[in-house]
């Protein structure tokens, strides 16, 4: 590998370790925690996502606005953003399979590989299978789009 490879690969650990310590830091590898925000109709509504996702975009908006005014990102050639704008058949069915997941599991991607940490089964059985959705995608479905 070379040195501008290491340093990506170093760049990723990185960011990816410190959003995975956010993520346990503020809770939300608890699927308890997630699914207290959604249930707003118990009367045990648990308001700290929103904190949380308030911070994200706090420490987004910055690095966005930052990224558009770069030709390219320190660590590689060009930027490898998402190509696709419009909201179609697939964004909306995408998002709904993402919102059940994440209502009926309590994990989104992120907290989920986060809490594989802790040993938690919960958290390893919605990993395998949201990767084994993903295959299931690239091999099917996104091969009968093209």
């Amino acid at each position: 590998m070379s040195l501008s490879a290491h340093a990506r690969l170093a760049g990723a650990l990185v960011a990816g370790a410190i959003f995975g310590f956010g993520l346990s830091l503020s809770g939300m590898v608890d699927p308890a925690r997630v699914l207290g925000f959604l249930d707003v109709a118990s009367g045990l509504w648990d308001p700290s996502l929103i904190f949380v996702l308030g911070g994200a975009v706090f420490v987004a908006v910055p690095g966005v606005l930052l990224q558009r005014r770069m030709a390219k990102p320190a660590l590689d050639r060009q930027f490898h953003l998402p190509s696709k704008a419009a909201i179609d058949k697939e964004v909306l069915i995408g998002s709904a399979i993402f919102g059940i997941g994440w209502g009926l599991g309590g994990f989104c991607p992120g907290p989920a590989i986060s809490a594989l940490a802790t040993g938690a089964l919960p958290a390893f059985l919605f990993v395998i299978a949201m990767a084994a959705g993903m295959v299931i995608h690239d091999r099917l479905i996104d091969r009968s789009l093209q």
